[in-house]
């Protein structure tokens, strides 16, 4: 396609990165855990709902990483939290969550834990994306993962099942090329490069961090990924957690970044929808386009690195069974010592 041809028609619109307060769910009751879940998502179709009247013009709003449950961090095993906190991605719960988009009129991302009866007693963390039409357009689930389980640790299977298709998935829509990612995965380059060839012209990023004025990892790893590939990010962080000790940790922060890594939108702390700004794919394909030193994503030399990258397996992929009652953080924390003896064997680490 030459360029005046793929900036001709190039949408420009509004996005919101919308921050809400999280309930989490540790320490509940299935009966209670369920109940929390449903009455999160009534309260969120609330929100999109006043944001889109506050906003009319808006085209597409981010919700938070674990909006509805908050994270396994008080030791749940995959069987419990499989049993408190994972949807049916087909169920009633998710069809309530795709009505949101429906009655709002818009493109929505977010994040949520659910089953899948392909890997019956595992759950997955999955991004998505969800068409004004109810329609879900995209899913991506955690690769790189510390506590829930990965596609990645059922391998063979999920490809089996899904193919790679369906493990990096971008959507094609009228609001250009769109991928979703949570949180931590925004500082591994190679996924949001993957995803950048696949593609993707805008990331979503449903993250829930560390919120403060000092400039953090994740802050540094979204301007970089922005500039790099570029592509617009819309990161929407959590307000804050609600019954929480130190519940207010993460908190705030919500930002929209160009293709540049310039910052178009921030927010402060608290449930708050003001990040938000108009997104112009022209002025991002007119870049992409251009033949220039600082067009950095088209100048990737991906042979020379997927070369240099099969020359290692230290990741060993399958191996995980959540019917022992072990926790996702055990599973992790054997896997990454065995990773770091497969370095060590490897002369990468001294």
């Amino acid at each position: 396609m030459q360029p005046e041809a793929a900036t001709a028609h190039a949408p420009a619109y509004y996005v919101m990165a919308l921050q809400r307060r999280t309930v989490p769910i540790n320490g509940m009751g299935v009966t209670e855990a369920r109940q929390t879940i449903k009455d999160s998502i009534a309260r969120m179709k609330q929100q999109v709902l006043l944001a889109t009247r506050w906003m009319p013009e808006c085209r597409l709003i981010v919700l938070p990483e674990f909006t509805l449950t908050g994270a396994p961090l008080m030791g749940e095993s995959i069987a419990q939290w499989t049993e408190m906190a994972a949807i049916d991605p087909d169920g009633a719960d998710f069809d309530a969550i795709r009505s949101i988009a429906q009655d709002a009129g818009v493109y929505l991302a977010g994040h949520a834990y659910e089953s899948d009866p392909h890997f019956p007693g595992l759950f997955f963390a999955a991004t998505w994306l969800i068409s004004p039409t109810g329609e879900r357009l995209l899913r991506y689930r955690r690769l790189h993962s510390t506590i829930t389980p990965s596609p990645y640790d059922v391998w063979d299977r999920y490809l089996e099942v899904y193919g790679i298709e369906g493990v990096l998935s971008v959507a094609q829509t009228e609001l250009g090329g769109i991928a979703v990612i949570p949180c931590q995965e925004i500082v591994f380059p190679e996924l949001s490069r993957a995803l950048a060839l696949r593609g993707a012209e805008v990331l979503l990023h449903p993250t829930s961090e560390v919120g403060g004025p000092m400039l953090k990892k994740h802050d540094i790893a979204r301007r970089a990924r922005a500039m790099e590939n570029s592509f617009y990010i819309v990161s929407a962080n959590s307000a804050g957690y609600a019954n929480n000790l130190f519940g207010d940790s993460a908190d705030g922060g919500s930002e929209i970044i160009d293709y540049h890594g310039n910052v178009l939108a921030k927010a402060g702390q608290g449930e708050s929808l003001v990040a938000n700004c108009e997104l112009d794919l022209g002025g991002l394909r007119r870049v992409r386009n251009r033949p220039h030193v600082e067009n950095l994503f088209s100048r990737t030399n991906t042979r020379l690195w997927s070369e240099e990258y099969g020359r290692y397996d230290l990741v060993s992929p399958n191996g995980l069974d959540g019917s022992d009652g072990s926790s996702g953080a055990e599973f992790y924390a054997a896997q990454h010592r065995a990773t770091l003896e497969r370095m060590h064997e490897a002369g990468i680490l001294k």
